[in-house]
């Protein structure tokens, strides 16, 4: 926590410590995050007897600052503005999260042209920060010359500790509104309706993560095979589900127009690498043909499925891991597909690593929980099985399961 440095108690200084305690005490619960940041940075206004007061949100997925809230400068002209790390004033406080005061405001030394189009003369910023994340920028600026001391500096850094909760707390809700009604709008609510086969999935989002980069899909093929797909983009909240559900869409179009899973891999590996650089996926996907009971598997770096047929205990399936897609990790040899056989009754069971990963423990021994809780059941029966055997009560990391049984025989419908 940064404190306040002691200073005389002079009508000044306590005219800013009043308007600091309004900063925090005010209620903007019914405020959007853009006039809630409004409000708050006319108080910074006052504060500070200065002329402008900025707001700049950070976002890690593209490494840039983006014009959030405003005051003393029009909406039309500041708004939307975006600013690279480490470019200019403000992409220099955010790089290195110390505040920085500018005593020449021009070209030169800012990205946007509009704070010396304004007369700004001076400019002083300090990063946003919450327990250590960098949050934004906060910078003010006098259209007047003057000189920012260190009480300033070490004002506005309190502010900026202040503000901060505000943000993430409203940034945290928006997020989570928007992964949620995301992840939700792409997760199958329905199975196709195949003839000798039955689905049932589950998905718990992590306690501390909530949903993220994991997802499941089923769809039918031009030729009546049935596409089956589990995979866990990196990362977590609304940048792993906005590049979850590029992925989806992007191996569904692979898919209609190639019968390998290995090609299909192997065309999204070449899409992430170069549209999501910054991005990695494992994912598992298997083409089911029902007539022949066959599945034909390649896997990106995923953890192997499960495979149970009636009078046989459950097993991993032995699918050789290939490079997960993305990161520009070139493809030094082809994918591999792997045909599996399906016997009648047989039970797949596909899921993401928050099922049988845990901190500290080793992994073979949620892998046998796993392999045994898998019988030749009905699916929605072996999901119930399986979450029982092994979710947490408050499971750390999302959780998707994925059960498919084939059932070919009338003795078996």
């Amino acid at each position: 926590m940064i404190r306040l440095p002691v200073v005389p108690e002079t009508p000044g200084a306590t005219d800013r410590t009043r308007v600091l305690e309004a900063i925090t005490n005010v209620d903007l619960r019914h405020l959007d995050l853009e006039e809630s940041l409004r409000v708050l940075l006319e108080r910074v206004r006052d504060v500070f007897e200065v002329d402008t007061a900025t707001i700049l949100l950070y976002d890690s997925h593209t490494e840039r600052l983006t014009v959030h809230a405003a005051a003393g400068i029009a909406d039309e002209d500041i708004l939307g503005i975006t600013v690279d790390l480490g470019a200019g004033f403000a992409g220099r406080v955010a790089a290195t999260r110390e505040a920085v005061i500018l005593d020449q405001v021009d070209h030169t030394t800012v990205v946007s042209s509009i704070l010396w189009r304004k007369g700004l003369r001076e400019l002083l910023g300090v990063p946003i920060l919450a327990r250590g994340t960098l949050i934004g920028v906060l910078h003010i600026g006098s259209r007047t010359p003057r000189r920012f001391t260190d009480e300033h500096t070490q004002l506005l850094l309190l502010v900026a500790d202040r503000v901060a909760l505000a943000i993430q707390a409203e940034l945290t809700t928006a997020e989570r509104a928007a992964t949620t009604a995301l992840q939700r709008s792409l997760l199958p609510t329905r199975f196709p309706a195949v003839d000798g086969l039955r689905f049932a999935a589950r998905y718990v989002p992590g306690a501390t993560t909530g949903f993220g980069g994991d997802w499941y899909d089923v769809f039918t093929l031009r030729d009546g095979r049935i596409g089956i797909v589990i995979g866990d983009v990196a990362g977590h909240g609304l940048a792993a589900s906005i590049v979850m559900g590029r992925l989806r869409s992007a191996l569904r179009a692979y898919a209609i127009e190639n019968d390998s899973p290995s090609v299909v891999l192997s065309k999204l590996h070449g899409k992430v690498s170069h549209f999501e650089a910054r991005s990695m996926a494992t994912v598992l996907y298997g083409i089911i043909d029902v007539p022949r009971e066959k599945i034909v598997l390649s896997s990106a770096g995923h953890l192997p499925s499960v495979l149970v047929a009636p009078g046989h205990p459950g097993a991993l399936i032995p699918v050789p891991p290939d490079p997960p897609v993305g990161l520009h990790v070139p493809e030094r040899r082809p994918r591999r597909d792997t045909t599996i056989d399906l016997p009648d009754g047989a039970v797949l069971a596909f899921y993401t690593d928050g099922l049988i990963e845990r901190r500290d423990q080793p992994l073979d021994r949620y892998l046998d929980r796993l392999t045994t809780a898998v019988t030749p059941d009905d699916p929605a029966l072996v999901c119930t099985q399986v979450m029982d055997a092994l979710i947490e009560p408050t499971p750390q990391d999302d959780v998707a399961l994925l059960i498919a049984q084939v059932r070919t025989h009338p003795s078996h419908r």
